[in-house]
């Protein structure tokens, strides 16, 4: 007779005080750098892992953190950007990264596809 696992496939990512997506805004202002910007997503990926070991499951999600959306980040992690960025995937900084989401002054943002029912660059 085997046992029931216990598991979740992902954990949300922006903070039970939302501390992600201030220090999001903060960034795009430019009131803040990506060193804190890194950091407070280390803390909250870090407090997740620990919530979720402190409720007793078998097994803690993993690889679903994303500063913007999971579709983006396996875009970058493929390479598969598109060219009129200009962007090297392999040394990506972040505030690229965001310009693919968001546009800049020469490029408009990544079109929104449809990606399982909700909207995914």
């Amino acid at each position: 007779m085997s046992m029931a696992r216990t598991h979740i496939s992902g954990f949300p990512r922006i903070g039970a005080q939302r501390e992600l997506k201030f220090a999001q805004e903060s960034f795009w202002r430019g009131e803040s750098d990506d060193a804190c910007l890194k950091g407070i997503a280390k803390e909250l990926r870090i407090r997740h892992w620990e919530l979720q070991r402190a409720a007793k499951l078998d097994f803690v999600a993993v690889g679903d953190f994303a500063y913007y959306d999971q579709m983006l980040n396996l875009s970058a992690l493929l390479g598969a950007l598109p060219e009129r960025f200009g962007f090297e995937p392999a040394t990506l900084s972040l505030t690229q990264y965001y310009e693919l989401a968001r546009g800049n002054k020469a490029q408009p943002a990544m079109e929104m596809t449809k990606w399982f029912d909700t909207n995914y660059h």
